[in-house]
């Protein structure tokens, strides 16, 4: 199993690494889970971060494999963070909704 950074440091990390980004909502700074709105052409993506079966940090299409409008991004946004006020939202503008950095993604 990896060790994790917190997520107050990851967040920090992700914005100053040179992406066009937000955070949306501020959750836990030692073990808030993470998700990741990402702003392109074709509309919004969201990504949620989990642990996978091998104990490995992955991201989850957390919505499915087709963009979003701004209405069900929102919509799905608000449900989470009402579900659970610990999570930590960002937004990333990338044109093509992928991933701006490294991490396997499943589903």
């Amino acid at each position: 199993m990896t060790a994790r950074l917190k997520s107050a440091i990851w967040v920090q990390a992700t914005l100053r690494a040179g992406l066009n980004g937000v955070v949306l909502h501020k959750g836990d700074p030692d073990a808030g889970g993470l998700l990741v709105v990402l702003r392109g052409r074709q509309g919004l993506a969201i990504f949620s971060r989990i642990t996978g079966a091998d104990g490995e940090p992955a991201w989850l299409r957390a919505v499915g494999p087709q963009p979003l409008g701004e209405a069900e991004a929102e919509a799905y946004i608000s449900r989470q963070t009402a579900r659970d006020p610990d999570l930590w939202v960002i937004e990333l503008e990338v044109p093509d909704l992928v991933l701006p950095f490294d991490g396997r993604v499943v589903g």
